[in-house]
């Protein structure tokens, strides 16, 4: 087995032994790195994991399971945890109360703000133990930011799988899978989902077809290879459903408009508007200068002049 297969074998001994994990991506992650997440996420699920996603910051994305993404380390528990959107002092009071066999927490907005959607509700359980940690996308543990820095007792003694394509990476984890060359962070957690044996459905698919096309600018960047299209071949044969995504507007350059330099000197006499042949020539006439008839009758010389 080569090194790519004994670390593949390696992650599948412990994911398989473990019941809990948790996957940190750092801020700002890119569309690959929440794409390879999520779709560990489904994938760990499928398998009966009890599983979430860290991040430091609030993550906004469309891709399947983007919102479970949650900014504490945790998974399982029983800790029932009711996450909404939330804009600073637009919450007046929470309370509870218990009517018959029903524990009724309730949330007042303050006037003049939005009352909860019920749809954007999240539950979840917390204050668990995590057996493993996947941190994806990340080349040192302090680029995860807050959620490691504040969090370090809770990856002191756990085994973690290092997941990334950095040039940088620290090699930090128990087991470290960093491919350099590869073109996307999807590809490597594709490889993972496929040892593990878990189903790949279509959001699955989709969600790694997505990572991988933004990670290659649709497939165009000079790491882009026949390895990538193989995986992207399994994926298309998943079902994926290719999305395009919009590059940032690139702001529009001002080119300098070239200045015309007037070769005529300045006292020169104004060109005249084109108009008429008529007018022309009768402007042409009526500008003509009268000549003096003195100057056409003949002269004699004499010694004293003209006479």
């Amino acid at each position: 087995m080569d090194n790519n297969q004994n670390t593949l074998a390696r992650i599948q001994e412990i994911t398989t032994k473990c019941r809990s994990a948790v996957i940190v991506i750092p801020p700002n992650p890119s569309v690959d790195a929440i794409a390879a997440s999520t779709s560990l996420y489904l994938a760990l699920n499928k398998m009966g994991k009890t599983i979430s996603i860290a991040c430091s910051q609030k993550v906004q994305s469309d891709l399947a399971a983007s919102d479970k993404i949650q900014n504490i380390i945790g998974a399982g528990g029983d800790s029932l945890m009711v996450s909404f959107p939330y804009s600073d002092g637009a919450i007046d009071k929470v309370d509870y109360n218990i009517q018959g066999n029903s524990f009724n927490l309730v949330v007042t907005p303050r006037p003049g703000h939005q009352k909860l959607n019920p749809n954007q509700v999240n539950f979840s359980y917390t204050g668990g133990l995590v057996d493993v940690i996947f941190v994806i996308d990340a080349p040192t543990l302090n680029s995860l930011g807050t959620i490691y820095t504040e969090n370090q007792n809770q990856f002191n003694g756990k085994d973690i799988i290092n997941i990334d394509r950095h040039l940088t990476n620290a090699y930090y984890g128990t087991v470290n899978y960093v491919n350099k060359t590869i073109s996307s962070i999807s590809e490597l957690v594709l490889s993972i989902i496929q040892t593990l044996g878990s189903e790949i459905d279509r959001d699955i698919a989709t969600n790694l077809y997505a990572g991988s096309a933004a990670s290659t600018n649709n497939f165009t960047s000079y790491s882009t290879n026949a390895d990538t299209f193989e995986h992207i071949a399994v994926l298309l044969r998943a079902g994926a459903i290719k999305k395009t995504f919009k590059k940032p507007d690139q702001p529009q350059i001002m080119r300098p408009q070239p200045q015309v330099i007037n070769s005529m000197p300045s006292h020169s006499p104004e060109v005249p508007k084109s108009g008429p042949i008529e007018s022309v020539e009768k402007e042409a006439v009526i500008d003509k200068p009268q000549t003096s008839q003195e100057w056409l009758k003949p002269k004699i010389f004499k010694g004293g002049g003209l006479i």
